[in-house]
């Protein structure tokens, strides 16, 4: 931020009775989360997004076999643990699974008990935030922001 963009941040904070934190505190964390299963494994791509701009990536694979549902869930969960352990207190999370997505706003019902399993952890987790959202995402932009910096192997 320029010296003269920061004065008019603090000017207007002092106006406003508020300062930058408090103005941050406000505004969403951002979650993008994506989970893959194949014969070889399964795993997840997470990526956080502070108020301020700060980026944290994850790549996370699992030592247990589970479905393409299952994988996607666990990307939810992981992600909004961790964005809570970094302070978030407003998630707005994309994923590109449209049935994930249905079943935590609950448009769709949710029939596998391994589905209720993580619904029922979602839920305590959603507890730990002023507000959280859950909306879906095209394929292909949500690969370009969990994948586009990982290094090709």
């Amino acid at each position: 931020m320029t010296i003269k963009a920061q004065a008019l941040a603090d000017f207007v904070s002092e106006i406003m009775g508020t300062n930058q934190e408090e103005v941050f505190e406000e505004r969403p964390w951002i979650l993008h989360v994506d989970g893959s299963s194949t014969m070889q494994g399964s795993g997840a791509g997470v990526v956080i997004a502070s108020p301020q701009g700060d980026d944290m990536e994850f790549a996370i694979k699992f030592d247990f076999k589970a479905s393409n549902n299952e994988v996607e869930y666990e990307a939810l969960v992981i992600g909004m643990r961790m964005a809570q352990d970094a302070g978030a207190l407003h998630l707005l999370a994309y994923s590109d699974s449209q049935l994930i997505v249905k079943q935590v706003t609950g448009e769709y019902e949710t029939k596998e008990e391994s589905t209720v399993q993580y619904l029922q952890q979602k839920d305590e987790l959603k507890t730990k935030f002023k507000s959280f959202h859950l909306k879906q995402i095209p394929r292909e932009e949500l690969k370009q922001i969990i994948y586009s910096n990982w290094p090709v192997h």
